[in-house]
């Protein structure tokens, strides 16, 4: 794909005209000056979330990972990249440092990922990551390795982010793309949880332990997955594509096994997730985003292995997470979500004259969730939090939204519907997100 001038020169079967000439000669010397250089750097660097170093084949990130901060580790930085030749490599390998100014403690991880096969787009992969992490902040089953969630590496947030888990974690997966769209993934893990805080436990009632409770949880885990997107657009080749069209379904259904006694397992248990999210266009009145999820886990498992209602204690925005609830507020191990979000795309502002040119986009979301937690996960629970689930009543909260503020600002009000008499609830909040959006 990539030929130096004298090929085409020589096959190309139509000779360029003086204006086609006139557009290579441009963007030739627009190359060499610094200032567009620049500007393309800057560009490349927000859109993608990585800085490029060409002559290494490496970029640097994601630059909002570089500093953090949480309650265990204090101040964090962090130092990552990954291999990029261009965006079609046929590998790809991705890696991190990190060091907490308040534990003083180094954390690292490292991935790797291949195409084996490009007709079946079969892929496999291995990574391992030592980190402390905010788990329980997403309803389903992460397959990214390195990825670090928002409420890990949050700046500012409403309260302290002292819930933290030291995460030891191993993965093997491998991929297939059967047909169009249709995606099947194997994936296993060994996984080392344990407390990063000593305001925070995930204790646990067990019998084979000699004071009757332990701290750490050991689990060998195996999972396949299937995703479907049907009507999805992609360009690319390499073990990496792109999509070209973001209006498509996406069917997510996820069947996972805890073995125990394999590799010092400690659960045997059965895990099932099931999503779909689709936008929907509404006439002149702008898209609406939808999300369905229900889960549930069969047998006994501790508080580390359960599934976490997802809070949301920064300042972010985030679609699948509930802005008004703090981290573990709620349990569940069986639950349904729904999340809805329409954008008008500016039908309502611009009625009115003053703003008309501002070109903002008024946006209003609902969220709500339903779960509950059996008898037999409660009476394992020794980490003295309390469980609570939304099992008599569905949470729910709402929010009203102004988009493309300055091109590229969005901020949200978020009110809770109920449940208001739960300990340091947040009636109303604030949040914010980064982005250019067309």
């Amino acid at each position: 794909y990539n030929k130096e001038d004298a090929f085409w020169k020589e096959n190309r079967l139509e000779k360029l005209n003086n204006e086609e000439r006139g557009v290579y000669k441009m963007l030739d010397t627009l190359q060499s000056v610094r200032k567009f250089k620049s500007f393309y750097t800057l560009g490349a660097t927000i859109s993608s979330g990585y800085y490029e170093l060409d002559k290494l084949n490496l970029d640097l990130g994601p630059i909002t990972s570089f500093v953090g901060n949480n309650a265990v580790e204090g101040l964090r930085l962090r130092v990552g990249a990954r291999t990029y030749v261009n965006s079609n490599d046929k590998s790809r390998a991705e890696f991190f440092t990190a060091y907490g100014i308040k534990d003083n403690k180094f954390k690292y991880g490292l991935s790797f990922k291949t195409l084996l096969n490009k007709k079946n787009r079969f892929i496999a992969g291995i990574g391992y990551r030592n980190d402390v992490e905010q788990i329980g902040v997403d309803l389903t089953s992460s397959t990214d390795i390195l990825g670090r969630s928002f409420a890990s590496n949050a700046l500012f947030g409403v309260a302290p982010n002292d819930k933290l888990t030291k995460v030891k974690i191993l993965v093997l997966s491998a991929e297939v793309e059967a047909f169009k769209n249709l995606v099947f993934k194997l994936n296993v893990d060994h996984r080392e949880l344990r407390s990063a805080s000593d305001s925070f436990s995930l204790d646990y009632f067990d019998d084979e332990s000699e004071s009757g409770v332990s701290s750490q949880i050991n689990q060998v885990f195996t999972s396949f997955s299937m995703f479907y997107t049907p009507t999805r657009k992609q360009t690319g080749y390499g073990v990496e594509r792109s999509d070209v069209n973001s209006d498509y379904p996406t069917f997510f259904v996820f069947v996972g096994k805890g073995v125990k006694g394999l590799f010092n397992s400690d659960f045997d248990y059965t895990k099932l997730q099931f999503s779909y999210s689709k936008p929907f266009k509404i006439g002149g009145l702008g898209r609406l985003y939808s999300t369905v999820k229900a889960g549930k886990i069969f047998n006994e498992v501790p508080l580390g292995l359960l599934s976490v209602v997802p809070g949301n204690q920064s300042y972010n925005s985030v679609f699948n997470n509930f802005s008004l609830i703090n981290y573990y507020e709620f349990i569940t191990d069986s639950y349904v979500a729904l999340n809805l979000e329409h954008n008008f795309n500016g039908r309502l502002f611009s009625r009115f004259p003053l703003i008309r040119a501002l070109n903002l986009r008024e946006i209003v979301g609902f969220k709500s969730i339903l779960g509950s937690i059996s008898d037999e996960n409660r009476a394992l629970n020794a980490s003295g939090i309390n469980y609570i689930s939304p099992s008599s009543t569905p949470y729910y909260e709402y929010y009203l939204g102004v988009g493309n503020i300055f091109k590229f600002f969005r901020v949200d009000f978020n009110f809770r519907g109920n449940y208001l008499d739960m300990p340091e609830s947040r009636s109303f909040g604030v949040t914010g997100t980064f982005g250019f959006t067309f």
